[in-house]
């Protein structure tokens, strides 16, 4: 279709950017370990870890993988919080001419062994935390060569020894477990300190990621994310990010907070490549749901960037301690994952002056295909326009491009979109047009000055009595009411209206009841659209990137409370 977001783009940012510029991800990081050697790239518990550093302690993982005899492109795992050995380990697999696979470490020991098994991932590099986990199924997984890192040992001295006796002894984070190959995190640095890491010549389409879906759809499926997708994201990041950051002087770093996951793609991308191609220092929380632990780490630097979750906005607002921050250096929020509610971006702007800038993206888009102008300064209700050298259509049911206006399913196409899921040629074909679009599963419009709006995954849509209910319309609703603090809305089966709406609500007024939530909701909503059924909970089912899991409520199947 044609490109009618252009005309919406903000003065400076192209319509197209240069994919090829770098032959691998690796030449980008590099280049940017020599240009900021001199810079901090990383902090967590008042430790930080300069370029000069994350260069040679790569290289020296690196150089210990090659020596376990690995062939280029075998896959390694990591299985870690945030944590400084985080992004040394990301730089070494790569370096070494190796496949990330980025894996939850909350994972249940059935999630581990499949995504082992899937991937056919035969190095680990796992926190000691989560060991027993792998020790109970490291024997029908491929993985030969495990490293052990620990909470304390990069923090050196005291202070490193202190950590480990806390987690270890005290707060009992750490199960006994038994891997007897194991190699500790500092063995494998010291080892590789006497190897030589041998340059790797890899290619544009090889793959840097096996980036798993989170599973809220269906079994979990890894998408090939190459050199070229990520370097064309953060090529098309750093060009979108330019009107926000116009007056950062080069010799002036971003200070970026990452607390969501570096096993997620948003603050993989985000956070962490993008952070290290841009020279910024990336505030690493291993920990972000202790909201009051988090908000103290925050006040310690004077940061610019925030990328979080909707749910992760709306704590911090709804905490005390966290409104007396100073927000003056902050430049950028954004907002992905999950829709962001109107409510909680209007007490985010009120609060710091900045508006949270929503995108939008898939792990299969490595992730970012749209995004709000880095200089909007109030809430759009969408997820913004295609980045440059990205085409957004919105198809029917037929695979057929719809007219602006018109919901149909959005399908993304550009440099950023994954080779396809890994072994699964039937699965790719499923999801990926004749003509190189890769559908979402998302229904969403597009209006005539380009912006894109997500109307709700198709999964999730609500069929009451023939007409189709998207829980994001009535989720934004009901969210505003001041004594909701969360919401989510599923359909359940009705024998009258085929469905019915059933919300689940977490009371931030203690005394809200389901009568005064319907005399709400009968004001905001048209007949089809109320909830036929209120339910209250203490708190919901989320990722832990913290995006509320409508599949579980759905599948729990519970007793419904009749609302009115």
């Amino acid at each position: 279709m044609e490109k009618i977001w252009l005309k919406s783009y903000p003065p400076g940012v192209p319509a197209e950017i240069d994919p090829d510029q770098y032959q691998s991800l690796v030449e980008l990081l590099e280049a940017s370990f020599h240009k900021f050697a001199d810079r901090q790239a990383y902090v967590c518990m008042d430790k930080f870890l300069s370029y000069a550093e994350l260069d040679a302690y790569s290289r020296r993982l690196g150089a210990w993988l090659q020596g376990r005899g690995l062939k280029q492109g075998a896959r390694v795992a990591i299985m870690m919080p945030n944590v400084l050995q985080y992004p040394v380990a990301i730089a070494a697999i790569l370096r070494a001419g190796y496949t990330v696979v980025n894996i939850n470490p909350l994972y249940t020991p059935r999630e581990l062994e499949h995504q082992l098994i899937d991937s056919g991932a035969t190095a680990i590099i796992i926190l000691e935390n989560f060991a027993t986990t792998l020790e109970q199924v490291l024997g029908r997984t491929p993985v030969k060569h495990i490293v052990v890192a620990s909470m304390g040992e990069m923090l050196g001295g005291a202070k490193g020894m202190l950590v480990n006796f806390v987690v270890r002894n005290v707060k009992k984070m750490v199960p006994p477990f038994s891997l007897p190959n194991a190699v500790r995190f500092k063995e494998a640095l010291a080892t590789g300190g006497n190897m030589r890491l041998t340059p790797v010549d890899l290619q544009p389409n090889d793959p840097a990621f096996l980036q798993y879906t989170g599973g809220t759809t269906g079994v979990s499926k890894g998408a090939v994310l190459t050199h070229r997708n990520i370097v064309a994201n953060l090529i098309q990041t750093e060009a979108w990010a330019r009107p926000a950051l116009q007056n950062e002087p080069d010799s002036e770093a971003l200070t970026i907070v990452c607390a969501l996951p570096l096993y997620h793609i948003f603050a993989l991308t985000a956070c962490a490549m993008w952070g290290m191609r841009m020279g910024a220092l990336n505030v690493l929380i291993p920990n972000p749901r202790d909201i009051g632990g988090f908000i103290k780490e925050l006040a310690k630097y004077k940061f610019n960037m925030l990328p979080a979750v909707n749910t992760l906005y709306n704590a911090l607002l709804n905490h005390p301690e966290f409104a007396k921050l100073d927000f003056s250096g902050l430049k950028m929020a954004n907002g992905g994952g999950m829709a962001v509610q109107q409510t909680v971006n209007d007490k985010w702007l009120k609060l710091t002056g900045i508006a949270i800038i929503e995108g939008y993206g898939l792990s299969e888009t490595s992730p970012t295909a749209t995004c709000n102008r880095a200089d909007s300064t109030s809430f759009s209700g969408t997820i913004g326009l295609p980045l440059p050298s990205t085409e957004i259509a919105i198809l029917d049911d037929d695979g057929r491009p719809v007219p602006p206006g018109t919901p149909g399913e959005i399908a993304i196409r550009g440099p950023q979109v994954m080779a396809g899921y890994w072994n699964r040629p039937d699965e790719t074909a499923k999801v990926m047009t004749p003509d190189g679009y890769f559908k979402s599963g998302d229904i969403g419009v597009i209006d005539e000055h380009g912006y894109v709006k997500i109307v709700d995954r198709k999964k999730d849509m609500i069929l009451v009595s023939g007409f189709n209910v998207y829980p994001n319309e009535l989720e934004g609703v009901i969210a505003a009411h001041p004594g909701v603090l969360e919401c989510a809305c599923i359909g359940v089966p009705d024998e009258h209206s085929g469905e019915a709406v059933k919300v689940f609500v977490v009371r931030k007024d203690a005394n809200l009841t389901a009568e005064q939530l319907m005399a709400y909701c009968k004001e905001q909503l048209t007949g089809y659209k109320k909830p036929k059924y209120i339910e209250f909970r203490e708190e919901l089912p989320k990722t832990n990137v913290g995006k509320i899991l409508r599949r579980v409520l759905r599948d729990e199947r519970p007793a419904h409370r009749k609302a009115a």
